[in-house]
């Protein structure tokens, strides 16, 4: 294992061989760039292309492509070489307008009738706060998508916009509250991905499994999950050698790829990385399941990443771990030892109940699709209701204040063994929810309603403008306070009380949970048509075009492309059938 370290990040450009290979200005002004948001000068792309070209062709690539994510929810790429006529042969050359700008044609791609198959043209414009790697003989370097007129036509751009917006509104409040050295907000993800492996001989035989993903027909097995004996259980040989390869392709690209494990289903499996930017998780994420599927196929299997391909037992989901973070190293929703005075947490803590609660169906909305939909409500997937869990101690503190009372946080318990030889520690201030679709996770937050074949990019750039929202209008309301800390705690208490329906720290599995959260006025959405019945509800439309993230035509079309992409997928397993 001492191989790792050298390991990581061998197949990419990234900060280190930056530093080592680019002019100090260039490098400082790329890195403005990245850091800061500051537009990137042709000049400096120009030297940072020549820079990528020659480490690249060292690294064994001939050729580079502008890797992107259309509306498809798979990624797509064109590959061109480095190869320019030169007399009778030819030399490599890689300038920064091929570097900065590549042209797909935008009218094959899914659009929402915003262009045209007349209307062709599009374009690929490179992410320089993603790192370019060398894959398969290529350099691929990350990009987005748009059309020949400018819309957004990929799940990318709107991300990169809700980032920027949530950095704009956290820094504002952070300002009032005093913390003036903060320059920057980033969210971050670490999005645990959940997998099924079956033998290849065996998923030929499926006509359903080839073209649908899934059975659709067929006796169950004798033996499921009855016995609970495949959760945690010792790795077989066969998939410990896949695993393994996984760990490190994943870890020369890059990728924070920490923990594996047999999930709770026959032949289910998951792959947990530690957090990054939620940019770089969501391309991560990507590359994650494309390395995945490819891979599997050395070892003779097939990996599944359909979110119910079986009947009978646990679904794949995708935790997505959602947190906020400061260019000072300050995790914005950790309580801290003594959360009843962190003014900063509880402001933070009360923007995202705001948000989940009044954006319950949006955020249902970003996990529909047709696999999920057979998913969410049993084997530890949570339901189409959507809710906060806090657990006990957050929770005690959040109805105090909503009483108007004093509370003192229980911090950590010391958990006592009975045995001698085992030592004695620490437990969570909280339990974990399984049930629950938003749970609180000691610094974070979990979203547990993804399915596991989802691009993370549409639920964090919904969820990122969703509290960016709040934060503006807190900061609207709190920027002309005499005391800013009476202010805040005024804030805090009114907007929990007001939104403390979306609060539930029980079973939501439970029918009581599904009669209360209706007396409550919670939605039940069970399926993507009920889900995208509110999806152009005004509030929804005007949330993205006000904050700058998608315009309304282009936040129609994607309502268009995934009911389409639903219809599509319902008729070819009816097809199949």
């Amino acid at each position: 294992m001492s191989k790792v370290p050298k390991m990581f990040g061998s197949m990419v450009f990234n900060d280190k061989k930056m530093q080592e290979r680019l002019p100090k200005s260039t490098y400082r002004a790329l890195k403005k760039t990245i850091q800061d948001g500051e537009p990137l000068d042709i000049s400096v792309a120009n030297v940072v292309a020549a820079a990528m070209k020659d480490w690249a062709i060292e690294m064994g690539a001939t050729h580079y492509t502008h890797w992107f994510q259309p509306m498809t929810g798979v990624t797509a790429e064109k590959h061109d070489s480095f190869i320019q006529p030169h007399g009778d042969g030819v030399i490599m050359e890689f300038s920064g307008k091929e570097l900065i700008k590549g042209e797909p044609d935008a009218s094959s791609f899914p659009s929402g009738g915003i262009r045209a198959t007349f209307e062709a043209r599009g374009y690929t414009t490179w992410d320089p706060t993603s790192p370019a790697y060398v894959r398969d003989g290529s350099l691929y370097i990350p990009t987005a998508f748009c059309s020949y007129t400018g819309e957004v036509l990929d799940k990318k751009t709107p991300l990169l916009r809700s980032m920027e917006r949530m950095s704009t509104e956290a820094v504002k409040i952070l300002h009032l509250l005093g913390k003036t050295d903060v320059t920057r907000v980033t969210t971050t993800v670490g999005p645990e991905q959940e997998y099924f492996l079956i033998d290849k001989e065996l998923y030929d035989q499926r006509e359903d499994l080839k073209l649908t993903g899934r059975t659709l027909f067929g006796a169950k097995a004798p033996k499921g999950q009855e016995l609970d004996d495949h959760y945690f259980g010792a790795i077989k040989t066969r998939v410990a050698a896949y695993m393994k390869d996984i760990d490190e392709e994943l870890w020369k690209l890059g990728v924070l790829a920490k923990t594996k494990h047999n999930e709770v289903a026959p032949s289910q499996h998951e792959l947990a990385p530690i957090f990054t930017t939620s940019n770089i998780a969501n391309d991560h994420n990507e590359l994650t399941m494309e390395i995945m599927q490819k891979t599997a196929e050395k070892h003779g299997l097939v990996c599944l990443l359909h979110e119910k391909p079986f009947a009978g037992v646990n679904g794949s989901g995708k935790h997505n771990n959602w947190s906020l973070s400061t260019n000072l190293g300050e995790n914005l929703l950790s309580p801290g030892k003594h959360p009843e005075n962190n003014v900063t947490f509880q402001l933070f803590l009360a923007a995202v109940v705001k948000a989940v609660d009044e954006y319950q169906d949006l955020l249902r909305a970003t996990v529909a699709s047709a696999g999920n939909d057979h998913r969410l409500g049993a084997n530890e997937a949570p339901p189409a209701i959507m809710s906060v869990y806090l657990g006990d101690d957050l929770g005690e503190m959040v109805q105090a204040i909503i009483d108007g009372e004093d509370y003192v946080s229980h911090g950590k318990e010391r958990m006592e063994t009975g045995v001698e030889v085992l030592a004695d520690f620490k437990k969570d201030t909280s339990d974990r929810n399984r049930t629950s679709p938003f749970a609180f996770t000691g610094n974070k937050f979990e979203f547990r309603a993804l399915g596991s074949a989802l691009n993370i990019g549409c639920p964090n750039y919904m969820l990122n403008t969703m509290v960016a929202e709040e934060l503006s209008q807190f900061y609207v309301e709190l920027k002309g306070a005499e005391n800013i800390n009476i202010a805040v705690r005024s804030l805090v208490r009114n907007v929990l009380t007001e939104h403390q329906r979306i609060i539930f720290n029980g079973d939501n599995y439970a029918d009581e949970w599904v009669e209360e959260a209706q007396k409550r006025g919670l939605y039940n959405l069970k399926s993507l048509p009920d889900a995208f019945a509110h999806f152009l509800d005004r509030k929804n439309i005007d949330l993205f075009v006000k904050n700058k993230i998608v315009t309304e035509a282009e936040y129609r079309a994607r309502y268009e492309i995934e009911l389409e992409t639903y219809c599509k997928q319902i008729n070819i397993e009816a097809l199949t059938m």
